[in-house]
C-alpha cells in the first residue's frame, strides 16, 4: 500500500525551495553593489510589464502555462502565482535645520546607503475543484495599490541621520484558469493557466529610459506553483509514449512546467520562466542563497570574501539580501567551502560510445593500452585519470562514423540539437551547417564534436581561442554527399 500524500501545504513548501531560486535568480549580481554596471539593468527573468509598455517595446505582458493532469475523484487544484513587486528606495539625510534632503548616498560606519529598487515577495493564491474548471474560465483579478513607507536611519549613538523612502506604484493583474477533457482511453485534462499584467499605466513617450518606470509596475520573476489534492500531472519534458501527441498540442508561452514534487511523486508542478528539469532540487552542498545568475557557488564565495572593506560596505547598503551574502561569505567555515569544490553523485564503469567509429589505427600502436578493449571497456591497468590514457588521442586527426560516413576535422555537418533539451539556445542552431574542428572523447567513452557554425562572424576568434560548440554524434548529420 502506498503512503498517503502529504498535505498540499507541505508539498508546496518543498517546491517553494526551488521556486525561490527562480524568484530571486539574478536579483543582485556579484559584486553585489548598486554601482556595478551589471546591477544597473535589473530583473532578467519572468518580467511581465504593463500592456502599454509591452505593446510599444515587444516585452512580455503575460505567461501561459498548459499541462496535462489525471485528476483523482473530487480533486482540488491549488494555484500560487508568485512574483516580486518593485519598491523604489530613495535616500535622504538630515540637514542642520532638521529637514530631510535627497542625496545620492548616505555613508555610515558599517554600510553606504544608496538609491535602489528592492524586490518584495508577493503572491496570488486560489483553490478550485478541478471539475469546476471544465468548460469555463475562472478569472481571479488582483490589485496592489500604490503606497509609501518611511524608515529612519540612525547612527551608532541612536541619533537620526537620515531616512529611507520606499515607494510602491499601482499594480494590477489577472490569473485565468480553465481545463478541457481530452479524447482518449484515460481521463486526461489539459489545464490552462495564464498570468497577466493589466496595469493601466501609459508611458509618457517612446523613450526606452522609461523602462525603469515600467518596471515599478511590473511582475518580476513571475512563476506558477500548481498542486493537486488527488491524482497526478504528466511530465511535459518526458511524457509517457501514449501522451506525447497531447503534450505536443499544449502551448506554453514565456514559461515551462516541470514536475516539482520529490522523485516518485507527480502532484506538484512548477511553471518557470527558466527552463528546468523534472524534480529540480537545491544541491545539498549549497551554503545559502547567492542570487547571482551567472556564477558558481564556489567562485562567488571566494570572490565575495575577497572584496575590500569599502566594497563590502557598499554591498551591505545596497540591499539586505546582498548584506546577507557578504555575511555568509565572511563567516563560511573552511569545511563548507571545501564542500563546494565538487561532488560525485554516482559512479559507473567507463564505456566506449556505441556510435564511435574511431579505429585502432587512428589511435596508433603505442596507445593500445589506453584504448577500450573488444567489450568497449578501458583496461583497468590504465584508468581514465592516468595521463597515459590520453596517449594516442588526437582531436585534430581522429574521426568517428555517423550514418555510415566518416566524420572528422574539416567535415561539414548539419546540426540537429535538442534531443536532450540541454540548452534553449540550441533551438536557434537546428538545421544550420557547421564545420568540425575536432573529435573529442570523454572519460565515459562518448564522442563529442567541436564545431564552428558556418557564417559565424566570430569564427576566426573561436578557432584562435578554442571556444567551440559541442555536439554528440546523434545530434549531427553529414552534410556532404559521398563522391
Amino acid at each position: 500500500m502506498s503512503a498517503p500524500a502529504p498535505p498540499v501545504a507541505a508539498r508546496l513548501d518543498r517546491a517553494r525551495q526551488v521556486a525561490d531560486t527562480v524568484l530571486f535568480e539574478g536579483y543582485v549580481l556579484y559584486p553585489y553593489r548598486a554601482s556595478a554596471a551589471k546591477n544597473r539593468l535589473r530583473w532578467q527573468f519572468g518580467v511581465l510589464v504593463p500592456p502599454a509598455w509591452g505593446a510599444e517595446h515587444a516585452e512580455h505582458t503575460f505567461q501561459r502555462t498548459e499541462c496535462l493532469l489525471e485528476p483523482g475523484a473530487g480533486a482540488e487544484l491549488a494555484v500560487e502565482l508568485r512574483f516580486l513587486r518593485t519598491r523604489r528606495r530613495t535616500v535622504q539625510r538630515v540637514r542642520g535645520t532638521g529637514e530631510f534632503e535627497t542625496v545620492p548616498e548616505l555613508r555610515l560606519p558599517d554600510r553606504v546607503l544608496v538609491p535602489w529598487d528592492e524586490g518584495v515577495e508577493d503572491r496570488v493564491e486560489t483553490t478550485a475543484p478541478v471539475d469546476a474548471l471544465l468548460g469555463r474560465e475562472t478569472v481571479i483579478p488582483f490589485r496592489r495599490p500604490a503606497g509609501e513607507e518611511t524608515e529612519l536611519v540612525r547612527d551608532a549613538a541612536g541619533t537620526v541621520v537620515g531616512r529611507l523612502l520606499r515607494r510602491h506604484e499601482d499594480l494590477g493583474g489577472v490569473l485565468r484558469l480553465s481545463a478541457r477533457e481530452l479524447d482518449g482511453p484515460c481521463r486526461v485534462l489539459r489545464l490552462t493557466a495564464t498570468a497577466e499584467n493589466t496595469s493601466a499605466w501609459t508611458p509618457p513617450g517612446p523613450d526606452p529610459a522609461h523602462r525603469d518606470t515600467a518596471l515599478t509596475r511590473s511582475l518580476a520573476g513571475a512563476h506558477l506553483l500548481l498542486a493537486l489534492s488527488g491524482g497526478s500531472f504528466l511530465s511535459m519534458t518526458d511524457p509517457p509514449e501514449w501522451a506525447r501527441g497531447a503534450v505536443s498540442g499544449c502551448r506554453n508561452l514565456h514559461t515551462w512546467p516541470v514536475l516539482a514534487a520529490e522523485p516518485g511523486r507527480a502532484d506538484v508542478v512548477l511553471s518557470s520562466p527558466i527552463i528546468l528539469e523534472d524534480h529540480p532540487a537545491i544541491a545539498p552542498e549549497s551554503p545559502g542563497v547567492l542570487y547571482d545568475a551567472t556564477e558558481i557557488d564556489e567562485i562567488l564565495a571566494l570572490r565575495t570574501a575577497a572584496l575590500t572593506d569599502e566594497e563590502k560596505r557598499e554591498a551591505r547598503g545596497t540591499d539586505a539580501r546582498a548584506a546577507a551574502v557578504i555575511d555568509l561569505a565572511d563567516s563560511m567555515p573552511a569545511e563548507v567551502l571545501e564542500r563546494l569544490h565538487g561532488a560525485v553523485r554516482g559512479l559507473r564503469e567507463p564505456t566506449h560510445g556505441a556510435t564511435d567509429g574511431r579505429t585502432r589505427e587512428a589511435a596508433g600502436a603505442d596507445a593500445a593500452d589506453a584504448f577500450p578493449d573488444e567489450h568497449g571497456v578501458v583496461r583497468p591497468d590504465t584508468p581514465w585519470w592516468d595521463p597515459a590514457a590520453d596517449a594516442g588521442f588526437d582531436p585534430a586527426r581522429d574521426h568517428t562514423v555517423v550514418d555510415g560516413r566518416r566524420v572528422g576535422a574539416g567535415s561539414r555537418v548539419v546540426l540537429r540539437p535538442g534531443r536532450r533539451r540541454t540548452d534553449a539556445q540550441d533551438l536557434f542552431l537546428h538545421g544550420r551547417t557547421a564545420t568540425v574542428e575536432a573529435v573529442l572523447h570523454d572519460v565515459d567513452g562518448a564522442v563529442h564534436l567541436a564545431v564552428v557554425v558556418d557564417g559565424d562572424p566570430g569564427a576566426d576568434l573561436r578557432r584562435e581561442q578554442g571556444r567551440y560548440l559541442y555536439f554528440r554524434t546523434d545530434e549531427i548529420a553529414p552534410a556532404e554527399v559521398p563522391g
